[in-house]
């Protein structure tokens, strides 16, 4: 499943701001990270604002910061405000659609969209935010390169 950009970068920034609730991070410090337009940031942040998910701090220190309750939030909540998964673009266009073979795959794509659906709901922020804990390197521990190739003569 592809996300649009827009959703993927709520996603990313939902979890930072949640990753720190108590400090405020400046969308150019997100979007430096992620590598993304700091205009087209801005436009999800303030979605995320009104959502109530985060809050804004204007002036010096000021930024972003989580809001909402990371036990609570899923990642869902977070998904809707941006997309609507099952939402088919062009499916009353399809002329296949009106076929054995259209309807029968109509079908699983809804299936599909519907599991998605139920994991983005039983996944919260909390739970994210504990994955992406473990999937961190310890502090004594050394990030692993791949295997080097032998050379062939």
């Amino acid at each position: 499943m592809k996300l649009q950009i827009s959703t993927s970068l709520a996603l990313y920034s939902v979890l930072e701001f949640a990753a720190s609730p108590g400090r405020h991070i400046s969308a150019a410090d997100i979007a430096a990270k992620y590598k993304v337009s700091t205009h087209h940031l801005a436009k999800v942040l303030r979605e995320l604002v009104r959502a109530d998910i985060i809050e804004s701090t204007r002036g010096v220190g000021g930024g972003y910061r989580f809001r909402a309750n990371a036990r609570r939030l899923t990642l869902m909540d977070v998904v809707d405000l941006f997309e609507d998964i099952g939402a088919r673009t062009g499916a009353g266009r399809d002329p296949a659609g009106s076929t054995d073979v259209g309807r029968a795959l109509g079908v699983v794509l809804a299936e599909i969209d519907d599991i998605a659906k139920a994991t983005f709901r039983s996944i919260t922020i909390g739970t994210m935010l504990k994955l992406i804990e473990r999937q961190r390197p310890s502090a004594g521990e050394k990030t692993q390169s791949p295997p080097k190739r032998a050379r062939r003569n």
